[in-house]
């Protein structure tokens, strides 16, 4: 069953967004999850706040024997609350963003995943990028903040077509400006100048980082609708080409499977944990289902 669909966009407003959301998504994860949202949100480590010496009156099972003989000294770990942990949003809004349902079902994961956060206590903010300039909203909790959120979204200005993106200088502005250990939501679809792995692994390894990779249909199977104008969603460059021809789709095909393939390798050498989520899917069955990966896998 797919996530119903959101009203026309003239009919859109944050309040009624989020409602649908609550309503529809949000209500359905809680009966599915039963309000056990840790296995969506935090995997190994990320409320691990620092190895400190031990100090008279501390829980002695938090004691790190390892380091403790290491150092002939007692050492112990100490943890952060799970609600004393930032959130941020880090969103991809580059023109190839405009294709499909991508901006659509961005709108839809920063409002469920913000309002699940603001429900367990922890603050969000988000990155907005465009390819070329960088927006930010500062951390803050409550439904208004999350209104804030969506409205962000629904106003960003479309960009105008510019060079192919590169993602690589939101992921270090990121690194740069959390100053304590967060957890960081990628929303992209990842179209993007090659490189971006190696500062999305910087970032991993000082935060968590949670990636959510969108696609759309249309971008891996090419449909035979004879002669059609196709645009390069990034730099606005048109061709037109024969769809009807069987070689021209096997090869839009092929090469999808390659760019998959390439991107794949890429989270792998980042070490991120990865959601990638098609802008028909079911939005309650993809998070259910990439929550009870991440709790199998800590098992």
């Amino acid at each position: 069953m797919s996530t119903p669909t959101i009203a026309s966009p003239l009919e859109q407003t944050p309040e009624r967004i989020l409602r649908h959301l609550e309503w529809h998504v949000v209500r359905r994860l809680d009966g599915l999850l039963q309000g056990n949202y840790r296995s969506l949100f935090h995997g190994h480590g990320l409320d691990f706040a620092e190895l400190r010496e031990y100090q008279h009156g501390d829980d002695i099972r938090y004691i790190d024997w390892n380091v403790t003989a290491r150092l002939d000294a007692p050492y112990i770990r100490s943890y952060l609350e799970e609600r004393d942990v930032p959130a941020w949003f880090l969103v991809d809004l580059s023109p190839s963003v405009d294709f499909g349902g991508k901006r659509q079902r961005t709108i839809e994961l920063v409002a469920v995943l913000a309002r699940l956060l603001n429900r367990l206590g922890n603050r969000t903010g988000a990155m907005f990028y465009d390819g070329r300039a960088l927006r930010v909203t500062p951390l803050g909790s409550g439904r208004a903040h999350i209104l804030r959120l969506i409205n962000d979204l629904m106003s960003y200005p479309r960009p105008a077509r510019a060079p192919f993106t590169d993602l690589t200088p939101l992921f270090t502005t990121a690194l740069a400006a959390f100053k304590r250990r967060s957890l960081a939501f990628v929303i992209s679809d990842f179209i993007s100048a090659p490189g971006w792995e190696q500062a999305l692994s910087r970032l991993n390894q000082r935060h968590e980082v949670l990636v959510i990779r969108l696609w759309d249909p249309q971008e891996v199977e090419l449909p035979e609708l004879g002669l059609v104008v196709m645009e390069d969603a990034e730099t606005g460059e048109q061709i037109v080409v024969d769809t009807s021809d069987r070689g021209l789709r096997r090869r839009f095909e092929e090469a999808a499977r390659q760019r998959e393939a390439a991107l794949n390798i890429a989270f792998k050498r980042a070490a991120v944990d990865v959601l990638a989520i098609s802008t028909t899917e079911d939005l309650v069955g993809a998070l259910a289902g990439f929550a009870a990966r991440r709790q199998y896998r800590r098992r």
